[in-house]
């Protein structure tokens, strides 16, 4: 049975340079896909940000999408205040879109 890719939902940020550079755009690119096939990533690709809401990660699973909420250069350990509050925002303004999320 052939599986249907999940859909890419992408509500801010690119990935170009800066502050990507090519191998990162490349890599992100890989781990998108394997996300839209279904596979479920773990550290160092995937990890959990409860700050922002129950289900996101740095890179966020949804049932039906694969939701990009931010997409921005990590200088630190801790990411910055401004975008934990962004991410929680646009994560209630997607699921408010998509009839109140999963």
């Amino acid at each position: 049975m052939k599986r249907k890719d999940k859909v890419l939902v992408w509500l801010h940020g690119e990935i170009k340079t800066p502050p990507l550079s090519s191998a990162a755009r490349i890599e992100a690119g890989f781990l998108l896909r394997r996300l839209q096939m279904g596979e479920l990533l773990s550290l160092p690709h995937s990890r959990l940000m409860p700050s922002i809401g129950p289900r996101c990660h740095e890179l966020r699973i949804d049932n039906d999408a694969i939701v990009i909420l931010e997409v921005f250069e990590k200088k630190t350990q801790k990411t910055p205040r401004e975008v934990i509050e962004n991410c929680k925002r646009r994560t209630r303004l997607y699921d408010t879109s998509v009839g109140g999320g999963v």
